[in-house]
């Protein structure tokens, strides 16, 4: 993957809601996932003008091809915290989207980690390569 380039991060802000929250009082492990998705499907089309229903116009989709959670700290209910997203790499094949997960209030990490995401022809389901105006507008 080509690593030479600087791409942005975005942030989101979100609120940790009752469903979130699991048997321990804390929000459950799964929702983290969930946060970054919504973040990203957000930041795709207001930070960098390509929505995820644009890509599905052109027949394709992104799918979770690996991912890595580091917990730090629990999140609760109410909390606000932001979700900061950004490409750490990119190439043909898929992208590497580095996360924050920061709550609000305190200012302190409750989650880091990476999603690996492939591009998907959606007719046939099956990977394909990411068009080169794709790679070029989300190198920003």
């Amino acid at each position: 993957m080509n690593t030479l380039n600087t791409y942005s991060s975005f942030e989101t802000e979100h609120r940790v809601r009752p469903d979130d929250i699991d048997m321990f009082n804390h929000v459950h492990s799964s929702k983290y996932m969930d946060y970054v998705m919504a973040a990203r499907y957000e930041q795709m089309d207001r930070n960098y003008g390509m929505a995820m229903e644009k890509f599905m116009e052109r027949g394709f989709g992104w799918v979770v091809r690996a991912v890595q959670l580091n917990y730090k700290r629990p999140l609760l209910m109410g909390d606000y915290f932001f979700v900061k997203t950004g490409i750490a790499q990119i190439d043909e094949r898929g992208c590497r989207v580095n996360f924050t997960i920061t709550n609000k209030a305190t200012q302190k990490v409750c989650c880091d980690g990476w999603f690996d995401y492939a591009i998907i022809d959606m007719q046939t389901g099956r990977g394909t390569k990411i068009p080169e105006d794709v790679i070029t507008h989300y190198q920003i």
